[in-house]
């Protein structure tokens, strides 16, 4: 069986984010979706997986709240649940980004449309600029063809950037992220900051494979859920990414092995091999390394999280 992945956010009030995260997690335990989904007084983010039937169940009961009718879902495919667990949590933020004052229903940049970007992209206009506002781990492995990338491990640290992009201000500058999410507060930013035709690629790099076959879009996308990376272009893929270890090419993405290193870099099956799973000797040689297990991946504690906790209600046919 096929399961579909959706990626969604909707920036929408919510009054009462607590409560309202305690209706949304009963509905997503009783109709078997995975996830995470981040509750907050600005709107919905979330990524889910589950049977068709079931995110077709999911999709309804969002657009049938009136705060979040105009919600847009992008639709993959996977062989598996994308995720292991449920977790639903209320958060400052949707996305942090230490930009709380924007509002992107108030002030955010004008969409182009995947087919648009496209031929944006063919023309190579010097009038033109499209910039990656993900973190390096995120656009080291992929990103568009002459998109300018910012050195960021976080998107919070966006804001502290633009100062760089000054160089930029009588251009065209397209945006782009993942799904759209970060998008929608960076535009507007940039906006406030004094850029005056900013516009945003709608509904992000996945949005992009799914309408226009992700041409041009070198390596792949790097996603937050168990598939790690996927691939979005199926005209002209490529490979950007190279092995930490050996210099390679390679995107398969996994941490370090040394728990007190962690750092999650592009590693080759061979490249994990010379170090056990992690990233140099020195790490390997740490006694708190873990056990390779082939995957390079390791699950996070818990840190207590019951999937049932705040469960007030009891189902009822």
């Amino acid at each position: 069986m096929k399961y579909n992945v959706l990626l969604y956010y909707c920036y929408s009030k919510i009054e009462n984010p607590e409560e309202y995260r305690e209706q949304h997690h009963l509905f997503c335990l009783e109709n078997n979706l995975k996830g995470r989904i981040i509750i907050a007084e600005e709107g919905l983010n979330g990524t889910v997986s589950g049977a068709p039937e079931d995110t077709q169940a999911y999709m309804d009961y969002i657009h049938g709240d009136g705060r979040f009718n105009h919600c847009e879902f992008k639709i993959d495919q996977s062989d598996e649940h994308a995720f292991a667990k449920l977790h639903v949590r209320v958060k400052p933020e949707i996305v942090h980004s230490s930009l709380h004052h924007i509002d992107p229903n108030v002030k955010t940049g004008a969409y182009v449309e995947p087919e648009e970007f496209k031929k944006i992209l063919k023309e190579e206009s010097d009038d033109v600029v499209i910039l990656d506002v993900r973190s390096n781990y995120e656009h080291e492995v992929g990103h568009f063809k002459n998109a300018v990338t910012l050195d960021i491990d976080n998107f919070r640290d966006f804001p502290a950037k633009v100062g760089e992009l000054e160089q930029y201000k009588d251009k065209k500058v397209i945006t782009y992220c993942t799904g759209g999410i970060k998008c929608e507060k960076a535009s507007a930013y940039l906006l406030e900051q004094g850029f005056d035709n900013v516009h945003q690629l709608h509904g992000g790099i996945i949005k992009y494979g799914l309408e226009a076959d992700g041409e041009d879009f070198e390596g792949k996308c790097y996603v937050f859920d168990n598939r790690v990376v996927h691939e979005v272009n199926t005209v002209n893929p490529t490979v950007v990414s190279k092995c930490y270890v050996t210099g390679e090419p390679s995107d398969r993405m996994v941490n370090c092995a040394n728990p007190h290193c962690n750092i999650h870099v592009p590693m080759s099956e061979e490249g994990a091999k010379i170090y056990n799973g992690c990233c140099s000797e020195e790490c390997m040689n740490n006694p708190d390394s873990r056990p390779y297990d082939g995957s390079g991946y390791y699950s996070k504690e818990s840190n207590g999280y019951n999937p049932y906790k705040g469960w007030k209600r009891k189902y009822t046919e």
